[in-house]
Order: C-alpha cells, then sequence, then structure tokens
C-alpha cells in the first residue's frame, strides 16, 4: 500500500464517505522528508546523551576520591537501611504539603483581592495587604521558620500550640501566601477592564463581577505559576526538620548521625526528586494545553 492510498483509506474510514482525495506527490515527498528529520534528530539526540553521560560518567569514576565518595554517600546496605525510615517521615511531607497548600491558596487569593479593592476607604485594607506581602517575600524562609517555631513558644501564650509540626507549616503558609499573592493579582490585573464593564453594565455589582467574571479568567490563566509555587513547597516542606519534626530530612539526619555516612540523605533526595518530577511534567502538560487553547481561540 503507498502513502496515498493510506491517506484515502485513513480520511475514509474517519468521515465515512469516500472523498477521493490522493495526496499530490509534493506533499508525499514532504511528509517523507519530515519524517526522516524526526528520525534523525531522534538518533542525534538519544547518541549525545549517550556520550554524554559515558564522559560524565568516566570522570567521575576516574576521580581519586571516587572509592571513598561511593562508600559515604552511595552505600547500598545505609540505603536500604534508610529508605523505610525516609517513607515514614515522608508522609508528614505530604500531609504538610496538602493542608499547607491549600490554606496557602485561600490566604493567597484573599490577599490578592485585597490589594485589588478599589476605592478610598479600602486603603488601609490595601496597605496592609501590600505590606504583608513586601516583609514575607523579603524574608528568607528559614528564618520566618526559626522565628515562628521558637519564638512563639517563648511567648508563653495561653492556648497557642508549641507542636512543631503546626508552627513550621504555620510559617510556610506565611511565607508562600505572600508569594502566590502576587501570582494572584497579576492573574487579576491581567483581565481587562472590559470584562468588569460588561459585568457591570448586565446588572452586577462590583463583587459579583470579580467573583463571577474575572476571578475564574485570573485564576486559569495562573494555573502553571501556581504549580511551580506548589513544587516548590513540596520541597520546602522538609525544612520543617529544624523544629525537630520527624520528617523524611530529618529521619535521614538520624541514621546519618549514627555513622557519620550521608547516603540516607541522599535517599531522602531522591525521594523528593521522585515526587517533584511528575507534578514537574504536569505543570508542563497544563501550560502547554493552555497554549494550544489560547493560540486557537479557545481560551480568554
Amino acid at each position: 500500500m503507498t502513502y496515498g492510498e493510506g491517506v484515502v483509506k485513513t480520511r475514509t474510514a474517519q468521515t465515512g464517505t469516500d472523498d477521493g482525495y490522493v495526496p499530490s506527490q509534493r506533499r508525499i515527498e514532504r511528509e517523507r522528508f519530515k519524517r526522516a528529520r524526526a528520525r534523525r534528530a531522534t538518533a542525534v539526540a538519544a547518541l549525545s546523551t549517550l556520550v554524554t553521560g559515558a564522559v560524565l560518567f568516566l570522570v567521575i569514576t576516574r576521580s581519586p576520591g571516587w572509592p571513598r565518595t561511593r562508600e559515604t554517600f552511595f552505600s547500598l546496605e545505609y540505603a536500604r537501611m534508610a529508605l523505610p525510615k525516609v517513607l515514614d517521615g515522608l508522609l508528614l511531607n505530604l500531609r504538610l504539603l496538602l493542608v499547607c497548600g491549600a490554606a496557602v491558596l485561600v490566604l493567597g487569593l484573599l490577599l490578592a483581592v485585597a490589594r485589588t479593592l478599589r476605592g478610598p476607604v479600602f486603603f488601609p485594607l490595601r496597605a496592609l495587604a501590600a505590606a504583608y506581602t513586601d516583609f514575607f517575600r523579603g524574608l528568607p524562609l528559614i528564618i520566618c521558620l526559626l522565628m515562628v517555631v521558637f519564638g512563639v513558644p517563648a511567648l508563653r501564650l495561653q492556648g497557642v500550640t508549641t507542636d512543631p509540626v503546626l508552627l513550621g507549616g504555620s510559617a510556610l503558609v506565611l511565607t508562600y501566601s505572600a508569594y502566590v499573592a502576587e501570582v494572584f493579582r497579576a492573574g487579576i490585573e491581567s483581565v481587562h477592564p472590559s470584562q468588569r464593564a460588561a459585568a457591570r453594565s448586565l446588572g452586577l455589582s462590583g463583587g459579583q463581577a470579580l467573583r463571577f467574571v474575572v476571578l475564574p479568567q485570573a485564576v486559569r490563566r495562573v494555573v502553571p505559576p501556581l504549580l511551580n509555587d506548589l513544587v516548590s513547597l513540596q520541597k520546602d516542606t522538609g525544612l520543617v526538620s529544624i523544629a525537630g519534626a520527624v520528617d523524611a530530612v530529618y529521619a535521614a539526619q538520624i541514621i546519618a548521625g549514627k555513622d557519620f555516612n550521608f547516603t540516607p540523605y541522599v535517599v531522602a533526595g531522591l525521594v523528593f526528586v521522585a515526587l517533584t518530577i511528575p507534578m514537574t511534567r504536569c505543570t508542563d502538560w497544563i501550560t502547554a494545553r493552555m497554549d494550544r487553547r489560547r493560540a486557537q481561540g479557545g481560551l480568554v
């Protein structure tokens, strides 16, 4: 079967009718050239990847300190011993990701809405929201964690928890909500003012226009950067270990501290990478899908 006959049969099977279409010889040659070029590019990419990997492998394994490094960082014995405990601690990281991620999205959206409120009566609210975002975006996360984890218990306030997990999660929410608020605000301000004006002309109030017209468009536009922030949050949940919470990182630290072998840290790092890569690929897929819809005029 020739390429042209295959195209005709494919189109007939898809449409249920035979429209008699036969591709020209030039199109057949163009498609053949494209397939050949794609195969050649794949072969070149695979070859260059193999060569690069082989060079890196030889450089690392031929280095003078490789035997000691392999024993200290890549010991299979310590990896088998650390993996179950690291996975047990990882459950805490996942719980923190779910709870803190939801809280960050809600608080960040509220801050963004507060910063975009119009009218002089809302100036104090806008100023407070701006001060919050500026402060916590400028404050390093590790310092925020230390201040919350060790500063709040030092106040000895009645009814305030001293649980390091809750305090560490609160520090994560405080910091990441400031970043997410700016993402939401950028999405809200990217919606053309005519959308709000059209909503008001239909009889919607300012709050209804924001809720039913502006926010749906803004949220759709900022989904990719929001997912990137959640990926960063997933990694930074390991910082709660500085408060004594036994998560994946602290579990690895306990094992590594016994014999001064750092393989458990490598295991914990690989576990976080294994969680991050699917989220990153999902973000890329959603971004590409939204770009295609926007290019086709299907996304406002």
